[in-house]
């Protein structure tokens, strides 16, 4: 099982170096090339929403992103340190308003379920992540 971390400043023009990264490991992994552009896609997106509730809430922690190649599967998980609250309770830096907040929060989740037939996302106070999974296919066997 091969791993790649990667952790960077939460601004927004670091989420196209995440982008790439994931995709070149991606396709090393085995990803089909067909899915490439999904996964480039679907990291964009967990990576801006990280980056988004960083910077609204003042966080200065880096996000982290970790890419895992296993057997048959590639997965990558998307991480924030931004705090999710109670319902009913305005978490620390937001908007101000709940249902704005929460509105962007579910339309970014949206697209990237979307993209992505395997997600999980879990959300705490001491933040969240997402993780995504796609199936590889093993490397060809060399013919002599």
């Amino acid at each position: 099982m091969a791993t790649v971390e990667l952790r960077f400043s939460a601004l927004p023009e670091h989420v196209r170096t995440a982008r790439l990264v994931a995709a070149a490991v991606a396709r090393r992994a085995g990803v089909d090339e067909a899915v490439l552009d999904e996964v480039r896609l679907a990291v964009g997106e967990a990576c801006t929403r990280a980056v988004g509730l960083h910077q609204s809430s003042g966080i200065s922690a880096p996000v982290w992103v970790t890419l895992t190649e296993e057997e048959k599967q590639f997965s990558i998980e998307v991480g924030d340190e931004a705090p999710r609250s109670v319902p009913g309770e305005t978490a620390p830096g937001a908007s101000g308003d709940p249902d704005m907040d929460a509105e962007e929060d579910e339309m970014g989740l949206a697209v990237i379920s979307g993209l992505v037939d395997d997600v999980e996302v879990t959300a705490g106070e001491h933040g969240g992540v997402i993780k995504m999974s796609w199936p590889t296919t093993p490397p060809a066997a060399l013919v002599p």
